[in-house]
């Protein structure tokens, strides 16, 4: 299992760290990564982990997680790239990174992972889809798996799929999200207070999951069993039809794969 730095402690690193610790990683196996003096303290109080600089993190790792901004990538693989020995895995969660780009940026043949995460992962119920690079080996490949498993459900993908993951699972917590806000703010301005607006919205979002997940039945099927002819659902149905909802979701997540595909080009 060996020692993983991660590299970056915003939200989602702290979310794995926290992950990982629950899932069973002993603490002295746990390295993090911050640049703020204050925020390192913090994070050293709270999770017993030793919070170290980049090249010192990276020589102690045997798998490095790099959770920064696409447009910090670049110069943090720089600083790290002399001290990822062979045999070490460099695992990348930032939108957009390519693993011809994670190797380009590092000693020749590597082991690297790329990875969506969303941030369900706070509640360990995120969504991780992972793609190989050209040197990672099986273990490495489970290795990253069991990483992302500690917050969450993982699937491998096909890297040419990864801007369609970062459309439709990497930001698709912001349009539920986006839904939501919609449906309360219906509910105000039908009488309701927001406070119970938001209760029946957010359990009927949790009860319309739980039923696609445990039933295993199509959405349509779901839907239509909702919907009696000339009923209350059809009647707001016929609505979101005419103001093409559908396939403004349908464009929406294009444009979120397109971005994702532009972040790669730099």
């Amino acid at each position: 299992m060996g020692t993983v730095a991660i590299f970056g402690a915003g939200v989602m690193g702290e979310t794995l760290l926290s992950g990982l610790l629950r899932s069973g990683r002993p603490a002295d196996s746990l390295v993090i990564t911050e640049r703020r003096p204050e925020r390192a303290a913090e994070l050293a109080e709270r999770y017993g982990v030793r919070v170290l600089d980049n090249t010192e993190a990276a020589a102690a790792a045997d798998t490095l997680v790099l959770v920064v901004k696409p447009q910090d990538m670049g110069a943090l693989l720089d600083e790290v790239a002399p001290h990822v020995a062979p045999g070490n895995l460099v695992v990348s969660l930032a939108a957009g990174i390519t693993t011809a780009f994670l190797e380009a940026h590092l000693p020749a043949g590597r082991a690297v992972v790329r990875v969506m995460p969303n941030t369900p992962a706070l509640v360990d119920q995120g969504m991780a889809a992972v793609s190989p690079g050209a040197h990672c080996e099986a273990v490495h490949l489970a290795e990253a798996q069991d990483l992302m498993a500690a917050t969450g459900k993982v699937l491998e993908v096909p890297e040419k799929l990864q801007d369609a993951v970062t459309a439709i699972s990497g930001s698709g917590p912001a349009y539920i999200f986006y839904v939501v806000e919609a449906m309360i703010e219906a509910g105000v301005v039908l009488g309701m207070p927001r406070a119970t607006a938001t209760e029946l919205v957010v359990q009927t979002l949790f009860g319309a999951a739980t039923m696609i997940k445990e039933t295993g039945q199509h959405p349509t099927v779901l839907r239509e069993q909702v919907t009696s002819p000339g009923g209350t659902t059809a009647a707001a149905l016929r609505v979101m039809d005419d103001h093409k909802v559908r396939a403004a979701f349908i464009s929406a997540m294009e444009a979120a794969a397109t971005r994702s595909a532009e972040l790669a080009g730099g």
